[in-house]
């Protein structure tokens, strides 16, 4: 492992390793719920180091990693397909796109990765109790990673969330706690629980290591591609931490001389759920007002990483844009029937935004490496789905019902 401090994202001050926890102590103060995050921290390797030591035929990761192995729980995450869909990039115009399939990590979604290093953190720390809000598909990672690592996982959720990632979660042994609310409401009662009462907050963006796990998507996408970025990457966006964690890992690879340049980073938001998206084309900051959307994993009103996923935006001289729930369940439809790959709506607002873009001024060359993230496995949320298709009836056993 490679030697890091953490450093503000605001004020740009740092701190040794354990100095701090959560939020920049001189940012953090102004932070109350409600708003984004403020002091959110990074982690700043020592990249020369790492250039000096990293193989590009044998890569460890480790370098990159600020939890030693250890500690890692025994639950394989990551190193998930990248899927290289020819079918469904001729019909966009694309000669080179792939998806990379994060709905076959452990739990079924891409917040494995952050719940994993969070919890090799705890388990660091000695501390045996991690507590999360989540609207469902991080909830469900962390009660796995905690399943199968011994500790406990105590989790707040809005009421609404899908009954399939519920189950999961309960199965897995953590203690759920539905709230009659929001996630915005869940996130503000599990700061009230871990300040009053005690364990490590896994927060997205509020615990910092939740960042650095979401990177190693980006790691795994450049060592998928033999050792290069692509041009574009598309990624739904909620709370905006996905987002975050994909530069911080582009960052990461060209700090320590792996790539030239960042690729394009295009933000995909449900059109109810667009605190983000309005953020970047205004440079204002305002909630969202109802952000009502099949994609119930992007539906936030107040981003917590709103900060970072601008910044994410811009030095990628990325974009972002919005999409219907009519688009994201017709592009749920589309990847499933040209790739085989099933992704819950959250992860189809990707190929709609992508869509969307091919459709317009900002159209991607048809020579772009492109890739599409899909963050979690369709089985999350099949009542979505349903409101758009019919199952077809039952017919006798004989070979004359048979439909020609």
């Amino acid at each position: 492992m490679a030697t890091f401090e953490y450093r503000c994202t605001d004020c740009g001050r740092t701190y040794s390793r354990d100095e701090v926890r959560y939020l920049c102590p001189a940012c953090g103060p102004a932070y109350r719920p409600g708003i984004p995050l403020l002091g959110v921290l990074e982690a700043v390797f020592d990249y020369g180091a790492i250039a000096s030591a990293f193989d590009r035929q044998r890569p460890d990761w480790n370098l990159f990693c600020p939890v030693e192995p250890e500690f890692h729980p025994p639950f394989p995450v990551g190193n998930t397909p990248l899927a290289r869909v020819d079918r469904l990039g001729s019909e966009l115009g694309l000669e080179r796109l792939w998806v990379k399939n994060d709905g076959l990590n452990p739990s079924g979604s891409l917040k494995d990765r952050a719940s994993f290093l969070v919890a090799a953190e705890a388990k660091r720390l000695g501390i045996d109790l991690i507590v999360a809000a989540s609207t469902g598909n991080a909830a469900s990672a962390l009660a796995a990673v905690c399943a199968s690592s011994g500790q406990q996982a105590l989790i707040f959720v809005p009421q609404t969330a899908p009954k399939a990632k519920l189950v999961q979660m309960v199965l897995y042994g953590a203690k759920v706690v539905p709230v009659k609310g929001t996630y915005d409401d869940a996130f503000r009662l599990s700061l009230d629980y871990t300040a009053q009462r005690g364990g490590l907050n896994r927060n997205t963006a509020y615990h910092p290591l939740t960042i650095e796990g979401k990177k190693t998507a980006a790691l795994e996408i450049w060592a998928q591609l033999g050792g290069t970025a692509p041009d574009a990457v598309l990624v739904s966006v909620g709370d905006g931490v996905i987002l975050g964690g994909l530069h911080k890992g582009f960052v990461d690879l060209k700090r320590a001389g792996l790539i030239k340049r960042l690729p394009q980073l295009i933000g995909v938001q449900a059109e109810s759920s667009d605190a983000i998206h309005r953020y970047v084309q205004t440079g204002h900051y305002s909630d969202a007002l109802n952000p009502v959307t099949r994609a119930d994993s992007i539906s936030v009103t107040c981003p917590s990483n709103a900060h970072g996923a601008r910044r994410a935006i811009l030095e990628s001289q990325g974009l972002t844009l919005t999409v219907t729930d009519e688009q994201i369940l017709s592009a749920q439809a589309q990847l499933a029937a040209r790739t085989g790959i099933f992704t819950e709506p959250a992860g189809a607002a990707a190929l709609a935004g992508l869509i969307k873009v091919q459709d317009g001024p900002q159209r991607l060359a048809a020579s772009a490496r492109v890739v599409l993230l899909a963050t979690g496995h369709g089985l999350k949320d099949v009542e979505a789905p349903l409101s758009r298709i019919s199952i077809p009836p039952a017919i006798e056993p004989v070979l004359e019902a048979v439909p020609a």
